[in-house]
Order: structure tokens, then sequence, then C-alpha cells
């Protein structure tokens, strides 16, 4: 009998049947065919094109569970990095929105048997971070575009040179504020006293035509008169000696002015940070230490392998020996990571206020991607610090 026509009531509800997603079990991943029911998936194994794609499989079998295991990979990491970028977000939610795609590769003909295992795996091999919580996995992508890592290096660059500009206008104007003090240092800090009254029975006048103040006991005319004369010559000696120091007196008012505490926070932070920075380096390199290959120009082989660092040349680049295999390979080190080993083991520091003390390990911080070192050596021996992945690694 004929396909019913493409208007007809059963061809509508055929395409209506066939929209969306539908049973697992009656779909064919070999040969990408959706069944509707049980008789359909039965006639399409008894089919002619499904025994031919058994045949071509059976040959090589490791070769097409490969190459879906590929692809699950790639469109499951392309989903999380486009749908979630690197925030941390359940594994199920992810699984959810990309089997929504009625045309996606179905996770029972990849290696992995559960969705577990395959967020364990994408754990071992770093592409994201995992952690086990209570109510389930959680994945994190990690970002290793080159691209990325470049606008990030930029943007630091940038923010670099914008405090160095902000360093160099507050000197300029330090220096201007010597100049006009005429090289010398004027005490900001107010002295506040106590307001005391000599005797309960003096009176206090104020004059403000003349601006000064007269006191003393009221006792006679003529001892106010004579206090008045007094006050008028007071005043007019002030008022030539006034002019002369006017210039110099906004300037010495307006630089008396002590600073707000914002301010001083602000100072205090820009010399902790400048402080910081002078005793951290853009290189990291040390002799002794257990590094991990983070590119992929150098082949599989020695992708995700690990080495130890042999010799340092020119502070940036280094001579490793790897450890499978033996071979020495002069490395840089934006080609390389370090590596953090298990608690109890002994690390050395590569930067910041430590750097070239060996520690040991006490704990792992995944929060704050830190984690507690306990110095073995220099002056502060036994002291417990908190260290950042970046700038410590594991020694050989």
């Amino acid at each position: 009998m004929g396909k019913a026509d493409f208007l007809s009531p059963k061809a509508i509800a055929n395409r209506i049947k066939s929209k969306g997603l539908q049973k697992l079990r009656w779909y064919c991943q070999m040969c990408q065919k959706q069944c509707r029911d049980e008789n359909g998936f039965k006639c399409h194994c008894m089919s002619e094109s499904h025994q031919r794609q058994l045949l071509l499989a059976s040959e090589d079998p490791n070769k097409f569970m490969d190459y879906f295991s590929d692809e699950f990979k790639s469109d499951f990491l392309e989903l999380l990095r486009r749908r979630f970028g690197t925030k941390r977000v359940h594994n199920n939610i992810v699984y959810n929105e990309y089997i929504s795609d009625r045309e996606h590769v179905h996770m029972n003909s990849t290696q992995w048997e559960t969705l577990t295992d395959f967020t364990k795996w994408l754990g071992r091999e770093g592409f994201c971070k995992v952690d086990e919580t209570p109510k389930g996995w959680y994945v994190q992508y990690i970002d290793r575009d080159p691209e990325t890592i470049r606008l990030q290096e930029e943007q630091a660059r940038r923010k670099k040179a914008d405090l160095d500009d902000e360093e160099r206008s507050a000197k300029f104007i330090n220096e201007q504020v010597r100049r006009g003090r005429g090289g010398k240092e004027i005490d900001e800090t107010p002295v506040y006293t106590e307001l005391k009254r000599e005797s309960e029975e003096e009176k206090i006048a104020f004059n403000l035509g003349a601006s000064a103040c007269v006191a003393g006991p009221s006792k006679s005319s003529s001892a106010l008169g004579a206090s008045a004369l007094k006050a008028a010559a007071a005043a007019a000696a002030a008022a030539s000696s006034s002019t002369k120091r006017k210039d110099t007196g906004s300037d010495s008012r307006s630089e008396k002015k002590k600073k707000s505490a914002l301010e001083e926070i602000m100072e205090m932070e820009a010399r902790k940070k400048k402080k910081l920075d002078a005793v951290r380096t853009d290189y990291w390199m040390q002799p002794n230490i257990v590094i991990k290959v983070v590119t992929k120009r150098l082949g599989e082989k020695y992708h995700k392998k690990k080495g130890v660092v042999m010799e340092v040349r020119d502070k940036y680049a280094a001579v490793v020996k790897m450890i499978d295999s033996g071979d020495k390979l002069k490395l840089d080190q934006n080609h390389v990571e370090t590596v953090i080993p298990a608690p109890g083991k002994r690390v050395l520091i590569l930067n910041g206020p430590y750097r070239d003390v060996e520690a040991v390990l006490e704990g792992i911080d995944e929060k704050n991607f830190s984690a507690t070192l306990t110095l073995e050596s220099g002056s502060q021996k036994g002291k417990r610090v908190d260290i950042a992945y970046e700038d410590f690694s594991k020694l050989a």
C-alpha cells in the first residue's frame, strides 16, 4: 500500500508523533535513526542497511566507540562553555539541556556508562573542576583558550600601567606641595586645649569690628576706656601685619587641613599593593620541581604529562626531563603549569614574599584556589601561610 498523502490526517499525525524526543531504547546510534515504537525498531534491526552498518562496526568496534565518545565530549563541553561559561553548575542540569537536542549522541554508545563516570573523567583530564556534594556532582569549565588568556594578560598589564600612572601623579603632587612649603614639613595635627576661666566674676566682651576680644573685670568706666584704646591699637597692629601674611596665610590654612580617613585608607592600600608587587616577579621556574605540560604543540605524547625541571635558562625557559619516557625537552613557562601534590608532601614556593622557601602541604582550599602550607626553612620556620595554586609546586 502506498504512502498517505502529505496533507492527509494520517500523514500529519505521523509527523506530529516523530517530533521531539522519543524513547531512548528505540534509538539506533549506529544508523542515527529514531523509531517510534517497538515494532518499528524491530523492523529497522532486520533491515539491510542496519545489517551492513553492523558489519562495518564489527570490523573495528573501538573506532566507532572512540568517534562517538569524542563527539559526546566535544558537544557537552561546547554547551557548557557557551551556556554557563566558567560558572559552577550541577552536571545533571547541563546533561538535560544537552539531550534536549534530538540529534545528540547518546551516552550508551560512548565509553562512559554513567554521567558520574563522565564527570570524574572530565576532572581527571583537566577539562573541568569537579566536586562532589550531597546534592550531586558539580562541574566548572576551565577556559584555556589562548585568546582568552591573552585578553586576561592584556587587562592585567593595562591595570598595572594605570597604577603606575597614578603613583607618578601622586609623587608629582607631593613634590609640588613640598616646594610650596619651602621644603619644610608642617605639623598638620591640631592641638586642642581646654577652655578655662580664671575668675567666675570675670566678664568676656567681643569687639566684632576690630576682630579682637577683651577680657577683664568691669570696675569703672575709665578702665573700660583704657582697655578699648588698647584693643584699637592691637587691631591696627594686627591689620598691618595681616597684609604682609595675606598670601602665605591662605596656603598654610589649606595645607593644615587634615586628610580624610578614606584618603588615608587608599594611600595605605596603594603602599601595600606596591610592596606586594615589588616581591612578585613574572617568572617562577625553579630547578628540582615537578611540572605538567599543558601545550598541545608537542603532540599527545607529552600533553598532560609530568616532568622534572633539570635546569632553568633565561628565567623563563627550562630543560625538563619527562617522568614517563625520560625524554628531555626545552619548554617555556607558558607551556607548563605547577603540580599540586597530596597533603603531607613537600613543595617549593615559587613566587611572592616566601619565594624559594620549602614547605609542607597541609590542606587545599578549592573555593579560593589556594592551599595552606607550613614553612620548613627560612627565618619564619613553622609558620602557616595561604599560597595560591600557581605560586608553589611539588618538589622532585
